[in-house]
């Protein structure tokens, strides 16, 4: 059975381009700064981004905690959305690797704004944690893909800066975020001291992410990707992939958008999924199973069964995820199965008996 692997675009796989790059790609040992293809890669992101230099990290998830570690010092607090990757799925890393504390603030659909963050600096006292950090997420995962506008990040950084405390940004989906607003990566990371954005979602490669900023920044940040165990010696096969991602791949996000609009609309329409379709704008959406009378893992594993992958996120919430190995039929075909196996839901069992003893009362 063919599956419609609709739980992350993380699942995507390199293209044939991909692949005679990095069969053919010229390497050397990155530790020692002699890989060509890594360099080109990190020049080459340095360029697009507009910051002073890159640097090539296995994963998202070290590129994020080697610009807290660096950022910050133990005893810090790290202000952070409730529902950001950092906190939810880094496995504490922030506290392991940095000795900092996470303070979680609640965001409107993901995003922060500078008031809700002001209310959470640590005051000026010598006895409270002193805020070391603040993380935003764009798009913001958890929170269905919503963009962070231009505007309320740049508001952040500057109060944030007018306060010493520098701003990171999670990235990893930045891209989608540039597609969906209308403005470049440059522009989006442009007011952020670091910004940590993923090639091996959306854009496809198979492996890494990139970190970017000041060019002392980025000297701190190789030396704690060592400590890490991320010096990767000949990486140019990967960052062959990668500069591809990066060059090739962003002009065809739209279509990811698209499709999940696609989706969104359609589930919106079945019996027993909640969700509004106005707010899908990127290639994630977030869908509240509750009423169907299943868990969100029941109702993943009949949609398994159906040959449609799909995540779960709680015990109601699933998710969806668009990419490049979803086409627009895959989406429809998507569709005509999950109404299909909706048909079994408790839910909609109790909602035909209900309609039953309507009848017997006319």
């Amino acid at each position: 059975m063919r599956f419609i692997d609709l739980r992350s675009d993380t699942v995507t796989r390199p293209t044939p381009e991909m692949r005679e790059a990095m069969a053919s790609a010229e390497v050397g040992d990155d530790v020692y700064l002699e890989d060509p293809t890594v360099n080109r890669l990190q020049e080459r992101a340095a360029e697009i981004f507009r910051k002073e230099a890159a640097l090539f990290v296995p994963s998202g998830t070290m590129g994020n905690q080697i610009c807290v570690k660096v950022h910050t010092r133990p005893g810090q607090e790290v202000i952070l959305e409730e529902r950001s990757h950092i906190y939810n799925f880094e496995m504490a890393a922030m506290a392991v690797i940095s000795g900092t504390l996470p303070r979680v603030v609640r965001g409107r659909d993901g995003l922060l704004d500078w008031p809700t963050i002001e209310a959470a600096l640590s005051p000026a006292v010598y006895y409270r944690a002193p805020t070391g950090l603040i993380c935003l997420e764009n798009t913001h995962n958890l929170a269905g893909g919503t963009v962070l506008p231009l505007e309320t990040a740049r508001e952040i950084c500057a109060r944030a800066h007018e306060r010493g405390v520098p701003v990171h940004l999670d990235g990893a989906r930045l891209f989608n975020a540039a597609v969906a607003c209308g403005r470049s990566v440059a522009e989006l990371a442009e007011p952020f001291d670091s910004v940590m954005v993923c090639l091996s979602k959306g854009l496809g490669a198979p492996v890494g992410s990139l970190i970017l900023g000041s060019r002392a920044f980025i000297e701190e940040a190789r030396a704690v990707r060592k400590m890490l165990g991320g010096g990767m010696r000949q990486v140019g096969v990967l960052a062959a992939a990668g500069l591809i991602a990066l060059e090739k791949m962003p002009a065809r996000l739209i279509e990811d958008h698209e499709n999940a609009r696609l989706l969104a609309r359609g589930l919106a329409e079945l019996p027993g999924l909640a969700l509004d379709p106005e707010k899908v704008q990127t290639n994630i959406v977030i869908v509240d199973v509750a009423a169907t009378g299943w868990t969100a893992a029941e109702f993943a594993e009949r949609l398994r069964a159906q040959g449609v992958l799909v995540g779960s996120l709680d015990a109601t919430t699933v998710r969806f995820v668009t990419h490049y190995e979803v086409s627009r039929d895959d989406c429809l075909t998507a569709l005509r199965l999950i109404r299909e196996v909706l048909l079994e839901a408790p839910g909609a069992r109790a909602e035909c008996s209900d309609a039953e003893e309507g009848d017997h009362h006319h």
